[in-house]
Formats: C-alpha cells, structure tokens, sequence
C-alpha cells in the first residue's frame, strides 16, 4: 500500500509541478481555441465538454495498461513500478500533452499533416510507412507479452489441450 500511495503522489508531483515546466517551455497560449472551437464541423471536429474528453484519453492511455502492468508488475516487481510512474511522468504525459498542443499550433492538423508541413511528402510517405510498421509490432507485443506472461504464471495443466 506505501508504493501506491508513493505513486500517486509522485503522479501528483508530475502533474502539478512538472506540467508547468512544460508549459513554460512549449508557450502554451491561454487564449487560443482548439480547432474542435474554429473549425466545428459536426464531424472531425466537435466540442465537447472535459468529462468525455478525459474519458477518451483514459480509454487510449490506460487500454491494456490496467491488465499488462499488473501481470508486469507481479512478474518484475519495483523495476515495473519504477517504469510505470517514471515512464507515465516523463514519457507518455509529455508526448500526448505536446502533440496535442501541436495539432492545435497546426490548426487540427494530425502528425503526419504537421510531418509533411516541415519535411515534404518523402518524409510523411516514410513516417507512414514506419508508422505501420510499428503499429504491427506494438500490437504484436500487446498480444505475446502478456500471453507469455500468462503461460509461464499458469501451472502445466491448463496446457493447449485442457482449453480445446
């Protein structure tokens, strides 16, 4: 119970102090709207309020992570709590926070529109292709790493053919 409450009080650190040395650095502009505001279509662009806009961002986030950070958490102990905290405070917060704040300083643009703004339709052809590239990887990971995690945590009984 003390790592978890070590946890969300470094999470809570993150987000409280952290968060606004990232803002200072990025330039945020409290006055600019976001293009849900300036280019309201009904369809790619649609205000809503910050309860459904939290949620969809947990969903993205937390996908698999409430069922792979247990299995890693019991299978790695302080090293995957060590990751999970650490990693969430300067990984993934700072990379979904700034391309965010990026796709709005791009009026709605998604990476890859922001990708061939700066370095041509080559580079946003080839971040395309890597982009799949890793998206099957990820998923591949997703799906092997906590099957293999399962299996080995799994006595030898509940082999393939106790299942068919």
């Amino acid at each position: 119970m003390i790592t978890f409450l070590i946890s969300i009080a470094l999470l809570l650190g993150g987000y409280f102090l952290y968060s606004k040395i990232i803002e200072r650095i990025f330039g945020v502009s409290e006055q600019a709207l976001t293009p849900a505001y300036t280019k309201t279509d009904g369809v790619d662009y649609v205000p809503m309020n910050w309860g459904k806009v939290f949620l969809i961002q947990f969903l993205n986030i937390a996908g698999l992570g409430p069922i792979f950070g247990a299995i890693m958490g019991a299978a790695f102990g302080p090293a995957a709590f060590l990751w999970i905290v650490f990693g969430s405070i300067f990984g993934g917060a700072v990379h979904d926070y700034l391309s965010g704040m990026l796709s709005i300083r791009h009026g709605g643009l998604s990476l890859h529109g922001i990708t061939e703004f700066y370095l041509g339709k080559t580079v946003k052809n080839a971040m395309s292709v890597f982009t799949i590239v890793l998206m099957v990887l990820v998923g591949a990971v997703f799906i092997s790493g906590p099957a293999r995690l399962l299996a080995n945590m799994t006595p030898d009984v509940l082999d393939f053919t106790f299942w068919c």
